[in-house]
């Protein structure tokens, strides 16, 4: 038997060959009008708000008399230098309650994550179950609980812990009311969620293979955490932290609470120019100012965190 080859086919001519369809022009748009609603939210409910807090900060007058445009950015370093033992209160608080949130939701989102089993999802409901209250209840809740003479003071008062926070500056003899250790458990209870559900969402990504890999390479349980387990969940601990500082900072509902007058954040220092001073300036300039601090701060941390994959 032999075998022709068939003569090579000849190039078609330029020109000849199959022409792509164009894509409609309203195909193309689609994503546009998909974004189109969201972009209009953010402008309306955000841009617009800031840049007229942006133009009430720089202005002058009173309510009675009006005010006026007057570029004058005397306000903000009058507000800084006023008050910025509200400023470093904050941040510290803040800071606190970030770190107890991280060092209580860690172990729950990794019992969640790796132990729980068919359990799981109950303790997910457990965890968002007080997002099924108000915020405005669930502080009021802590101010029973704190109460002087409470079963949780006595507690406290008997293992000597109000000893121990007493010498640090966290509570004032017996108390615990009206002291920063109430407003800082607060601050803790009510964003503790906020860090235990990126870290369970990140640890739960984690193909266990890897820990059975180090196990086989006869890594101790400890290592196996250190070398595999954190370092994967460093987006989860970057956004839960992100997620818990920057509202806890600007909160004033713990403070207003919980706390005293020698307690108060810059939040009640905005609420009180806002709605009982009326200084709408010094609000607006404080409120930038609270902005500037937590933006800086935010993005020298994930900086050095070193990781862009936020959950």
């Amino acid at each position: 038997m032999t075998v022709t080859e068939a003569p090579p086919a000849s190039p078609a001519p330029a020109g000849t060959g199959p022409v792509p369809r164009k894509q409609p022009v309203r195909r193309k748009l689609v994503p546009y009008w998909l974004l189109l609603p969201g972009i209009l939210w953010l402008l309306v409910f955000f841009a617009l708000p800031l840049v007229y807090q942006a133009s009430t900060s720089v202005q002058t007058g009173s309510l009675e008399e009006g005010y006026q445009v007057t570029w004058h950015f005397q306000t903000y370093w009058d507000a800084l230098s006023e008050y910025y033992p509200q400023f470093l209160r904050s941040v510290l608080y803040a800071g606190t309650a970030t770190i107890l949130c991280l060092l209580l939701g860690y172990p729950l989102a990794y019992l969640i994550a790796f132990r729980a089993g068919r359990w799981r999802n109950l303790l997910l409901v457990l965890v968002i179950a007080p997002f099924f209250t108000s915020f405005l209840i669930r502080t009021l809740a802590w101010k029973t609980i704190l109460a002087d003479g409470g079963p949780v003071v006595d507690v406290l008062n008997t293992v000597g812990f109000l000893d121990v926070t007493s010498w640090l500056g966290m509570t004032e003899g017996n108390r615990v009311l009206a002291t920063p250790l109430a407003v800082v458990t607060g601050l803790t209870y009510n964003f503790l969620p906020f860090m235990i559900l990126p870290l369970y969402t990140s640890l739960e990504r984690i193909d266990p293979r890897l820990h059975e890999a180090a196990g086989d390479l006869y890594a101790r349980p400890s290592t196996v955490f250190r070398k595999v387990t954190f370092p994967l969940s460093m987006p989860g601990v970057v956004s839960g932290t992100l997620l818990t500082f920057i509202p806890a900072s600007g909160d004033y509902v713990n403070a207003e609470l919980l706390g005293s007058t020698d307690t108060r954040m810059v939040g009640n220092v905005i609420q009180s120019q806002f709605l009982r001073v009326l200084d709408y300036p010094t609000a607006a300039a404080l409120s930038f100012i609270l902005m500037a601090i937590v933006l800086i701060m935010v993005t020298v941390y994930i900086r050095r965190a070193g990781t862009e994959d936020l959950v």
